[in-house]
């Protein structure tokens, strides 16, 4: 038996429908970190089949290192103008222009393959295909830009 404690606990972790989490749970007969991992593939698989969805909408993100000497822009897509200004969409370009103001990747691919600045278990690529799982619509990164002086 799921307890709606255990279904509520996981939403708050992943952000996942209530529903999701639960049929998670059932699938991972309880276990809690089994469950995630069970979203976190869910979300993968999500993003995929989203991937050629056409991008039509996002924004221009930046940011500012408070020592003034390290600056990011950042040009983040989505599918419609709801999801751009949509609070998860904004955490998530924020939380990028995080990582590249302190990661320094030279590109978009090794940007998504490197560990996730505030949780080395995962990728950038898994952060996206989280808010993507979260969202319902395909997310990219156009470009990126990391200024330093």
């Amino acid at each position: 038996m799921i307890s709606a404690h255990d279904i509520k606990k996981l939403r708050e972790e992943t952000g996942s429908s209530m529903i999701e989490c639960q049929k998670a749970l059932q699938e991972a007969q309880g276990d809690l970190p089994k469950a995630k991992e069970i979203l976190s593939k869910r979300g993968a698989a999500l993003a995929e089949k989203k991937a050629e969805r056409q991008i039509k909408a996002g924004v221009i993100d930046s940011y500012i290192h408070s020592n003034q000497k390290i600056g990011v822009l950042l040009e983040l897509g989505c599918e419609s103008d709801f999801v751009a200004r949509n609070e998860n969409f904004k955490t998530l370009s924020h939380e990028l222009c995080l990582q590249i103001s302190a990661a320094n990747p030279e590109n978009v691919e090794e940007l998504l393959s490197q560990p996730y600045i505030k949780n080395a278990e995962k990728t950038v690529k898994d952060l996206i295909n989280e808010t993507i799982a979260k969202l319902g619509e395909n997310i990219k990164i156009a470009q990126f830009t990391r200024f330093e002086i």
